[in-house]
C-alpha cells in the first residue's frame, strides 16, 4: 500500500506542475523570430521609461509597477486581457529583465500559458542597435 501512496503523489505532483505556466527566458534573437510569429511583446515599464528609452515596435506598452514598486496584479492582468488572448504565449520585458521575470513567476503560479521573458531587457535591446519607436500611449 505504501508503494501505491506514494506513486499517487508522484503522478499528482507531476499533472500539477502541468496545470501552471511555462517561463521560458529569451535573448534579443528569439524575441524577434517569436514577435514575427505573431506573439505579442508587453513592455511592462513606466511611461517616463518608455519615454526615455522608446519601445520594441508594436508592443503592449502596460505598466505592472509604480514608482514606488507597488502592484496590482488583478487590475494588471484584466487591462492585459483587454490587449491580446491570454490564453497564447506572450512576451514580457522591462528595462533588464528582472520585473518582467517577477511577474512571469507570478503568471507562472496563476496560468498555464508559454511567458517568455526578455531575460536582458530592453538595454539589450538597444545595445544591439534594434529598433525602438516613440511610444504611442492612450
Amino acid at each position: 500500500m505504501n508503494i501505491r501512496f506514494y506513486i499517487n503523489i508522484i503522478v499528482g505532483l507531476s499533472i500539477v506542475k502541468f496545470a501552471f505556466a511555462e517561463v521560458i527566458d529569451v535573448d534579443d534573437q528569439e524575441m524577434i523570430k517569436l514577435s514575427n510569429d505573431n506573439i505579442p511583446i508587453v513592455d511592462v515599464r513606466r511611461s517616463s521609461e518608455w519615454d526615455q528609452t522608446g519601445v520594441i515596435p508594436n508592443s503592449i506598452l502596460l505598466t505592472f509597477f509604480d514608482e514606488e514598486g507597488n502592484y496590482n496584479f488583478d487590475e494588471w492582468y484584466e487591462k492585459l486581457q483587454l490587449e491580446i488572448n491570454v490564453s497564447n504565449p506572450i512576451i514580457l520585458i522591462c528595462r533588464s529583465g528582472k520585473r518582467s521575470k517577477i511577474i512571469a513567476k507570478m503568471m507562472d503560479k496563476e496560468f498555464d500559458i508559454v511567458i517568455y521573458n526578455a531575460q536582458s531587457g530592453i538595454n539589450s535591446w538597444i545595445n544591439k542597435k534594434l529598433i525602438t519607436v516613440e511610444p504611442q500611449t492612450n
